[in-house]
């Protein structure tokens, strides 16, 4: 088989592997081809709008695991192949100087052993780097089982590293990969992160210090195969952050590739919006100092499909509205719909300066459609506003079948108390009753 058809093969294989976002990094050219930035590079957009691509691919879809969820399972009949070592380092390498990619995402099945395909990876890299002088961008698979002498080698090469978690729990992983188990799979993660927090602690007092993986490393979990709850997850993904250092964990919707009894029927659709309110949820954790039994409970495990999270714990947690803009601390600010963490910023710089004003909180990116139901100036609402649970509700549903079925009747009284009336209609226009 030649290169080119293995190529079509294995970066096919390669697409259900989501955690492949690049970030923090620079690494400077010096005599060799290419560099990597601190802007990122990622197989779609990058957080400062650019499109970027990798060449991302397996190193082999051949694999000693039977996991009921994955396309290479090795029970399934599909098409085995594997690269050699120089024909991943000529593609990457001829690849970049025609433009198409500026990086390399590598992942792959188990072959023979887990030292054999991790000392695989690690030749990749170390030709890449010592060899063809290649300062692009690298993200390759830590494997689980591999022994840490392998992995720290090959830590000292590439950008970044990730080690799939795979399920939420335990019990999920015993159930569809009894062949694996959580302990394997933690351990390298663990091992990664301690390292990665040494080098670190040691670039802040010396200038000389050998670099190790400078991106961190990330994860990835299907969501949707298994009955783990939101809640598991998110409370999953915060102990990782906290404990293992982690960049990013990326949610994957399950999407049905296998006939098996365990797994939800091939017809099945990915719960696509499942996964993307478990990304705005992360966002939450990750910069906007929410804690998971916050967004989720053990009465409310799962996310609302009709509001993001941050709009569903507002509207749940009404006694810390409405917020006084002009004097809310930074945490109090980001906590409100609407007030991103720019903004939140923007507002306590401008306001050590200049008078705030609705005006102003507009020209700031606030989006005021969301954030005028939670916040005054001065005591002040943007409009006539009661802190109701069903108003609110109806108000920022993101369905679109709520803004068209129901109207509002609003009854607006003389202490500037109102109450909202919610009703079907489908010939009458939304209009507002004043007494």
């Amino acid at each position: 088989m030649t290169t080119l058809e293995k190529l079509a093969v294995l970066s096919d294989a390669a697409k259900y592997d989501v955690s492949c976002s690049t970030s923090g990094t620079e690494r400077n050219s010096n005599g060799g081809l290419g560099n990597a930035i601190s802007s990122g590079i990622c197989h779609a957009w990058a957080s400062d709008g650019r499109c970027v691509s990798l060449l991302k691919i397996l190193l082999t879809n051949y694999c000693i695991y039977d996991c009921a969820y994955c396309m290479n399972r090795r029970s399934n009949d599909v098409e085995r192949v594997a690269f050699t070592v120089d024909e991943v380092v000529d593609l990457t390498m001829n690849f970049y100087r025609r433009n198409y990619i500026e990086g390399l995402f590598l992942s792959s099945g188990i072959l023979n052993t887990e030292d054999n395909t991790q000392e695989m990876l690690l030749n990749i890299a170390k030709k890449l780097r010592l060899e063809k002088g290649f300062n692009g961008y690298i993200h390759m698979k830590a494997i689980p089982g591999a022994s840490k002498e392998l992995i720290r080698e090959t830590g000292k090469y590439v950008d970044r590293m990730s080690v799939n978690i795979e399920l939420p729990s335990e019990a999920s992983l015993k159930f569809l990969a009894p062949e694996k188990n959580r302990d394997s799979i933690l351990t390298p993660m663990k091992y990664i992160g301690e390292e990665y927090d040494y080098v670190v602690e040691e670039k802040k007092q010396y200038k000389k210090v050998e670099n190790f993986m400078p991106a961190g490393q990330t994860t990835q979990m299907i969501i949707g195969a298994t009955p783990d709850s939101d809640r598991q997850i998110l409370k999953l993904s915060e102990n990782l952050y906290n404990k293992l250092s982690l960049k990013r964990v990326y949610y994957s919707a399950y999407i049905p590739v296998n006939k098996d009894n365990k797994l939800p029927a091939v017809i099945t659709a990915p719960p696509l919006l499942r996964e993307h309110r478990l990304y705005q949820a992360d966002w939450l954790l990750r910069f906007y100092g929410f804690k998971a039994d916050e967004i989720l409970t053990e009465n409310r495990p799962f996310l609302d499909d009709a509001y993001d999270p941050k709009v569903s714990w507002a509207i749940n947690n009404l006694d810390h509205f409405p917020v006084e803009i002009t004097t809310a601390s930074l945490e109090i600010l980001l906590r409100v719909p609407g007030i991103g963490t720019q903004s939140a910023w923007k507002i306590v710089q401008y306001r050590n300066n200049s008078i705030l004003s609705f005006e102003a909180l507009k020209k700031m990116g606030l989006v005021l459609k969301r954030a005028k139901f939670f916040i005054t100036i001065k005591g002040k609402y943007l409009d006539s506003f009661f802190l109701d649970k069903d108003f609110l509700s109806l108000k920022l549903s993101d369905k679109k079948d709520n803004q068209l079925k129901l109207y509002w009747k609003l009854e607006i009284r003389k202490n500037q108390f109102f109450k909202v009336v919610a009703y079907a209609a489908t010939s009458r226009q939304p209009y507002v009753e004043l007494n």
